[in-house]
Formats: C-alpha cells, structure tokens, sequence
C-alpha cells in the first residue's frame, strides 16, 4: 500500500490545481488529493492539514502567497462563520465558471453522450434573493433573545444585522420579532433541556405581490399576548398578510411540526409568476428563487416546445407552478405530488388562473405513475421531473422508459443524482441540451435543466 505522502497538523505549501464541487480547492502531493476550503484554482497556499484518510485529506489556509484574480474581499460579516454561502470571496461572474465547470466534469465523467454545458443563467442582481428567511431564534450574553444563523457545523446561534441572499424587509420583520418577544419576555426553545417556547421564525415572501407571511415555531400550543404581538407586527409592516403559529413539541432538527394555527390573516399569500398567480402556504414547497423560477420554467417549456396535442406528465409538481405555466400549451397535464396540502393549493393554483387541463393528483410519484400509464392508459408524450435530491426511484425510471415519452425536461437541484439518473436515460434517449441556473448565487448550489428525446422519434 502507497505510503500517505502528508501528515495531520503539518504545514505544506501547495498549488491549487482545480476547485472541486462544492467550490473548495483542489491540490496535490505525489498524486495525492488535498481539499482545501476557500481556495481558488491558481493559487499558491500554505496549508495545515487537518484530517487524514487513505486517499486523500483535508486542509485549511495558513497564507495565501499568491492569490487568484478572482478572489474578492468578503463583503458579509459574518460569511467565515455562517455556512450559508460558499463562494462570497469569489467575483460573481468566476463562481458561475466555477459552477458550469462543475456540472461539466460530472456529464464527462459520466455520460457516453458528452455534451456540452451550457453557460449557466446568471442573475442580474445577484443579491437579496430568497423569497424565504427561516432563522433560529436563540438568547445573547446578555439573556436577550436574537435572531441569527447556526455558526458552520455548530447549534451556536450568529446574529444577522443584514443577509445579503435574503430578502430585506423579511429580515428585518425576524428582527422586530425578536425585540418583539423580548418586550412581551416570551421565553426562548433550549435544545438541551427542551424548555422554553419560541423555536424559529419564518418569513416567506411574495416578491411580485410584495406580501408577508410570518410563521412563528413554537414549542407550545399558544403563545401569551397574542393579540399585542399581531398588532405590533402589523404596525412595525403593513404587508405581513398572513401570521401563522406552527406547533413543533419535537425534540427534533425538523424546523416545522405539522399544526398551523393562523392568528392572522389567511393561511397562505399570493405570489406572482409570468402571468399566473399562487398560493403559497407554510408547509408547501416554492422554488426560493422567484426571478430565476420564472427564466427556468419559460426555458424548460421552449425547449420542450409543447404542442395542443401533446398529454404530459409533471412529476414532484409541488403546488403546480410548473404545470400551470405548461398547461396553456398542452392538451392535458397530469400533475403527481406526495405532500398532500401542496396538491390541494395546486388545485386552488389553477382556479385562480382559471386552468381547467390539469388533473393534481396526490400520492407516491412511483406508484401514481404505475397507475396512470398501466392502469388508465394514459401515455405522455412530455414528461417533466423535478424530484428531491436524491432523484428517481428505479420503478419512476423504469415507468418513463416503458412509456417512452417524446421529451423529458429534467430539473435538478443535485447535479450529481441528474447525471446518474441521465446514464440510465441515454440509451434509449439523446441528451439534447444541459442548462445551469444559478438559483443560489454565492453558493454551490446550482439548479439544472436537461432536455432529453427519444432517440428514432418521428
């Protein structure tokens, strides 16, 4: 067995070859890898090595002697702390490099068919984007209740003045909550001895409508001056148009329980996408990129290039944002989602934008699925997934190889189970075109969009 050529807590001095997935530099001694976070490719760094496996190891910058004309200075406080971004020190334009790169190896590694990355969609104003703020709600040295972030790795609690991804007003409408609570002395959430009341505060935002809903988790049925908190909130910002409380008594990292108690307003907001209206309620899944949703959902339609005649199938459709944007298009739309409150505001989705071809259906995508081809009969010529990360099941795969539909738009928050459920796709379908967005800029996260079509397809 080769000899590691490096040692725990000793200092090296090497070149940064290549950045990896998730942003951090790449080096190498005698062929071994090296990870080293917050490096960037072309750069000469000391390092300390802080962790040691058997085929590779992990380091953390000492000096960086010669730097990359990419690096930037850091322009959030607390970004070494957070975890919430990645690539703060990197210039917007190289981290979408970056981001293409990485998608890019995945396909050549991977594929039979290498096909070539598109550049990713970038935002014009990459800043300030999230349409939803979910913090901890925590106690300074001084007993205080704050708001923040969990340090990197750690259940400690940052306090946020600003956050340069999320959206304004939400962060200051956490903040005022908290000057809130401690004027009322509500009582905060200890994770080691289960005691106390207020968890975490959510703000989710209609960024078209410009409304508010404020979800308050609580360790409790109710919360004590209700009606002050409510007028307080409404007079700190008249566009909260919805407070919600959630019930979490679980000794649990899950952020939300699953009870909602509306102490004001409706249970959800309306936001606005292209043309269409929806509703987006607590526990329902909404792509938390409004700006860049809609660039994706119009790109994935022209490339799929939907005709009258054609049925398709929307997988994982959530409250059917996806479906309602396709469905002017289309013949009919078959929406499948598992959660079963998103399928209900799907339906309540299109009879506000007055779409009567769409049929939301809830349950398992995998056995759904099994029943609308096998059992109904009915057979999509236009299939279109946007799954967990985790991607496909083997059965959902098989279902869509069996049926063999024209197209299938594939969208992807994890390029890496894309590119894997793609190699099970490409025998029988050509891997027409890959198309990056950047959903998370300053991240490394990356949204994907792939167009597949059936080989021999008349």
């Amino acid at each position: 067995m080769k000899k590691v050529p490096v040692e725990k807590n000793k200092e090296y001095i090497v070149d940064i070859v290549d950045n990896g997935f998730e942003g951090e530099g790449i080096a190498k001694i005698d062929d071994f890898t090296i990870f080293i976070k917050g490096a960037l490719k072309g750069e000469k760094i000391r390092i300390l090595i802080v962790k040691v496996l058997s085929s590779y190891a992990f380091g953390k910058i000492i000096e960086i002697i010669e730097k990359s004309k990419y690096r930037v200075e850091e322009d959030c406080k607390t970004y070494k702390r957070c975890g919430g971004c990645d690539l703060r020190h990197v210039e917007y334009e190289e981290t979408l490099n970056m981001k293409r790169s990485a998608v890019q190896s995945l396909v050549d590694k991977t594929l039979k068919n290498k096909v070539k990355v598109k550049n990713v969609f970038s935002m014009g104003n990459p800043y300030h984007y999230r349409n939803k703020l979910q913090f901890p709600i925590g106690v300074n040295e001084k007993g205080k209740p704050v708001v923040g972030v969990f340090a990197n790795r750690t259940h400690e609690i940052i306090p946020i003045e600003d956050c340069l991804i999320q959206n304004q007003k939400a962060t200051q409408i956490a903040k005022k909550f908290v000057d809130i609570a401690d004027k009322y002395k509500l009582s905060v959430y200890d994770e080691t001895t289960q005691k106390g009341l207020l968890r975490h505060i959510i703000v989710k935002v209609g960024v078209y409508t410009n409304k508010y809903m404020v979800i308050i988790v609580i360790n409790g049925d109710k919360i004590p001056n209700l009606e002050e908190i409510v007028s307080d909130l409404r007079n700190y910002c008249d566009d909260i148009d919805s407070i919600i409380l959630n019930v979490n008594k679980k000794n649990t990292n899950v952020i939300l329980g699953e009870k909602n108690i509306t102490i004001y307003g409706n249970d959800y907001i309306l936001d606005k996408l292209g043309d269409y209206y929806f509703k987006i309620s607590p526990l329902s899944f909404y792509q938390t990129n409004s700006i860049q949703t809609e660039a994706m959902y119009n790109y994935a339609i022209e490339e799929a290039n939907i005709t009258k005649d054609d049925v398709v199938f929307d997988l994982y459709c959530g409250i059917g944002t996806i479906s309602i944007f396709m469905a002017k298009s289309a013949k009919k739309i078959y929406g499948v989602e598992i959660v079963k409150q998103a399928v209900e505001m799907a339906r309540d989705n299109a009879k506000i934008n007055k779409i009567d071809n769409v049929d939301f259906i809830a349950g398992d995508t995998e056995k759904i699925l099994t029943e609308l081809i096998k059992k109904r009969n009915i057979v999509p010529n236009i299939v279109v997934i946007d799954p967990p990360r985790k991607g496909l099941d083997e059965t959902t795969l098989g279902n869509i190889l069996d049926s063999k539909p024209r197209k299938v738009v594939y969208i992807s928050c994890n390029p890496a189970s894309l590119v894997r459920d793609l190699t099970k796709l490409e025998d029988k379908y050509e891997v027409q075109s890959i198309q990056p967005f950047d959903m998370f800029p300053f991240t490394k996260h990356v949204e994907v969009c792939a167009l597949l079509e059936l080989k021999n397809c008349q």
